[in-house]
């Protein structure tokens, strides 16, 4: 039988986000949430390559505590996968502005990052989602941004949890203008590159993309040339960034291809 928050999908999707459900997402947990109150931000502490590595520890829990271990998991690329519509492990004794039941009234979205240094500075593309998706939730259960707390805010006794390692007090400003229709418009990745001398662009690659750009890219990384943008052509993209001091979205944008084509050579369609 499915859970109550079936609306997720719908509140995330209408806001702009991306969304990918997980199936089974419905009735997933082991029972359905009480009053939504608010929403808790952490971060997976998983490992450092790939988008959203540990979806299936969201899904299905450690050893340690049964899963699923919150409502939703934010992949590097800001899309949003729909773990569960019902209640999750994810909270753990705490308190914030007076509310003491995390797992029951507290939406949990669990972000990919290490927590580490190493996987600093967050991609501008998953901190955008994470704020609109929280100002989304917030907005639709009729909270106000003060309502919004990490886990390590809520966490007791103090210092127990370390997530989320931004700052929260900037994040809740962001959420709040947001709210209020007061912040920018997101800046989006160009769908291609500029028409330079009347030369078409090249177009922005993503998970899932196909075709001969893709195979000239897998070629350039040495890996195997399957035309399509899987996990490991979108890994080996985001260390390049990384260490070419780009954002790590894992995406080949405009500044991606320049800085590409400085260490390949101009590179073209297969």
């Amino acid at each position: 039988m499915p859970h109550s928050l079936i609306w997720l999908p719908r509140v995330l999707k209408n806001a702009g986000l991306k969304i990918a459900v997980v199936e089974g997402w419905e009735s997933r947990g082991p029972r359905d949430m009480g009053e939504i109150l608010g929403v808790m931000c952490h971060h997976t502490a998983g490992p450092r390559k790939g988008n959203m590595p540990s979806l299936n520890t969201l899904i299905n829990g450690r050893t340690n505590l049964s899963g699923p271990l919150s409502q939703l998991g934010l992949g590097r690329d800001g899309t949003y996968y729909i773990i569960s519509a019902g209640r999750c492990n994810h909270a753990g004794p705490g308190i914030w502005r007076g509310l003491v039941n995390g797992n029951s009234n507290f939406i949990g979205i669990e972000a990919e990052n290490t927590g580490k240094p190493d996987d600093l500075p967050w991609p501008e593309i998953q901190l955008d989602a994470y704020r609109r998706g929280v100002a989304a939730i917030l907005k639709h259960v009729g909270r106000s941004v003060e309502f919004c707390a990490s886990h390590r805010e809520y966490a007791r006794p103090p210092g127990r949890k370390s997530d989320v390692s931004f700052d929260m007090n900037e994040f809740r400003s962001s959420v709040a203008a947001i709210m209020n229709g007061t912040a920018p418009a997101p800046v989006l990745i160009p769908a291609t590159e500029p028409v330079v001398n009347g030369v078409d662009g090249r177009p922005t690659l993503r998970r899932g993309a196909n075709g001969g750009f893709v195979r000239a890219i897998q070629q350039k990384f040495g890996i195997a040339i399957s035309g399509v943008f899987n996990a490991e052509t979108e890994a080996l993209v985001r260390e390049f960034q990384r260490a070419n001091r780009l954002v790590p979205d894992g995406i080949v944008g405009p500044k991606t291809w320049k800085v590409l084509d400085a260490k390949f050579g101009r590179i073209n369609e297969q």
